[in-house]
C-alpha cells in the first residue's frame, strides 16, 4: 500500500532546506519515493509556487500532469472564483473516488498556507516512517498529513488526468 504524504514545513524554505536529507536517504537507498513535489509559499503571493520533483530515486515521473491538477485542486480552486470552482468542485470529488477524499484536500488546505511551505511525497508507508524519523533528528519540524491509496486507486487518478 502506498501513501501520498504531505510535510508542510513553518517558513517558505523548510521544504527546500530538508528536500537534500531525503534526497540523501534515496541515494543510499534506505527509502524509494516514487514521485514528489515540493510547494513553497511566500506570504505576499495570492497563491504558491509549485515544483514537480519526479522521483527521488532515479530518472521518471509518475505522477507528472497528476501533481499539476491535484496541486491547482488544493491552492488554486478557492481563489479561481465560481465558474471554475464549480467545474473543479467536480473533479474533486470524483477524487474521493480514488482515495484522496475531501478532509484530505481541506487539511492540506488548512495547513499549507502563505508563510509555509511542504514536500509532497507518493511512497510506502515504510518510507514515511523513515522521514518521520530523519526530521524527528534535525531542527526542520514537519507535520504530517497522510492518506492511503491502493494499486487500483492510484491508476484510476492516471487514468482521469490522462497520465
Amino acid at each position: 500500500m502506498r501513501g501520498l504524504t504531505v510535510w508542510r514545513f513553518e517558513g517558505t524554505r523548510g521544504a527546500e532546506q530538508a528536500l537534500p536529507r531525503l534526497e540523501a536517504l534515496a541515494a543510499r537507498g534506505e527509502i524509494h519515493v516514487d514521485d514528489a513535489a515540493l510547494v513553497s509559499w511566500p506570504r505576499a503571493r495570492r497563491k504558491p509556487s509549485t515544483r514537480e520533483l519526479g522521483s527521488l530515486n532515479g530518472p521518471g515521473s509518475l505522477w507528472g500532469g497528476t501533481w499539476g491538477m491535484l496541486l491547482g485542486l488544493i491552492f488554486l480552486v478557492p481563489i479561481a472564483g465560481p465558474t471554475f470552482g464549480a467545474a473543479a468542485g467536480a473533479i474533486a470529488g470524483s477524487l474521493s473516488d480514488f482515495g484522496i477524499d475531501d478532509d484530505f484536500i481541506k487539511e492540506v488546505r488548512a495547513q499549507v498556507t502563505p508563510g509555509t511551505s511542504a514536500l509532497f511525497l507518493l511512497s510506502s508507508d515504510e518510507v514515511t516512517d523513515k522521514v518521520r524519523e530523519t526530521f524527528q533528528k534535525t531542527r526542520l519540524r514537519a507535520k504530517l498529513i497522510h492518506i492511503k491509496l491502493s494499486d487500483d486507486q492510484e491508476s484510476a487518478i492516471h487514468e482521469m488526468f490522462g497520465d
